[in-house]
């Protein structure tokens, strides 16, 4: 599983950069060459515009890996934010900053991202802001939680007896404790992040048309997936495959950074 995960890893990486590199052109039409099986010049074959799937498909994780890095560093900024204050002050900075979190809580997050992105309105920026919206909480709650134990760590309170202000405490003595936890969190919710993203494109509220996006691809392969069965399985498997070695790095990273795993070896 770890090679596996690595691998795949490694190739939609290589894969971004091929398609950066080689011209290829995901929104030419041709409408001679509409739902092609895969052939020699269209090697996953076309769309129902007689696009190639596979520059589109190339796209479209361009976009995924573009949206998903961009969400999940600010989600984590803004909740790491939150809980450390949270955690660190307690009291009613504490209480307040937690209902707030609780109220998010309260409703299921795709659901959350489905109105945001509803009132927002649809676009790339808006489908990123829907997203940010949502996805902060968890990051909040994890940071509270470890900033309410480790501030009773001996070399924090060593801190404070020496008159270390809240922030210097916050980024120099708490902070670098929690990084591991937040990379292992990171990790898996980038996976979400990327299955958020493509459902709300699905739903024709996140990438917009002509612009290739995984979500907005499976929704136009469903309509033809009897008589362009390749369309929505190719689509499908990339997706698949990325989402599935994500969640495999994320095992592989939490072995790695637990402690505790490499006391008991």
């Amino acid at each position: 599983m770890k090679t596996f995960s690595l691998l795949t890893l490694a190739f939609w990486l290589l894969a971004v950069l091929l398609g950066r590199l080689v011209e290829m052109s995901p929104n030419q039409i041709d409408l001679d060459a509409i739902l092609q099986w895969p052939s020699a010049q269209h090697w996953l074959g076309t769309d129902d515009l007689g696009r190639d799937i596979l520059a589109r498909v190339l796209h479209g994780v361009e976009v995924s890996f573009m949206v998903t890095v961009i969400v999940t560093t600010m989600t984590m900024a803004i909740g790491l934010t939150i809980g450390l204050l949270a955690g660190y002050h307690g009291g009613r900075l504490d209480d307040a900053l937690m209902q707030i979190t609780s109220i998010f809580l309260a409703f299921p997050g795709i659901l959350l991202a489905i109105a945001f992105a509803a009132v927002l309105g649809a676009g790339l920026n808006n489908l990123i802001l829907a997203l940010c919206l949502t996805g902060w909480v968890t990051y909040a709650r994890l940071s509270r939680g470890q900033a309410l134990a480790l501030r009773q760590r001996l070399h924090v309170l060593a801190a404070e007896s020496l008159g270390a202000g809240a922030w210097r405490i916050m980024l120099r003595h708490i902070l670098p404790l929690l990084l591991s936890i937040l990379m292992v969190e990171a990790a898996y919710s980038m996976a979400s992040v990327m299955i958020a993203e493509a459902s709300l494109s699905f739903l024709g509220l996140g990438i917009q048309a002509p612009e290739a996006s995984w979500g907005a691809m499976l929704r136009d392969a469903v309509r033809f997936m009897l008589v362009a069965p390749h369309y929505v399985l190719t689509v499908g498997v990339c997706m698949m495959s990325l989402i599935l070695a994500i969640n495999l790095g994320g095992d592989v990273l939490r072995d790695k950074l637990d402690v505790r795993q490499g006391v008991q070896a």
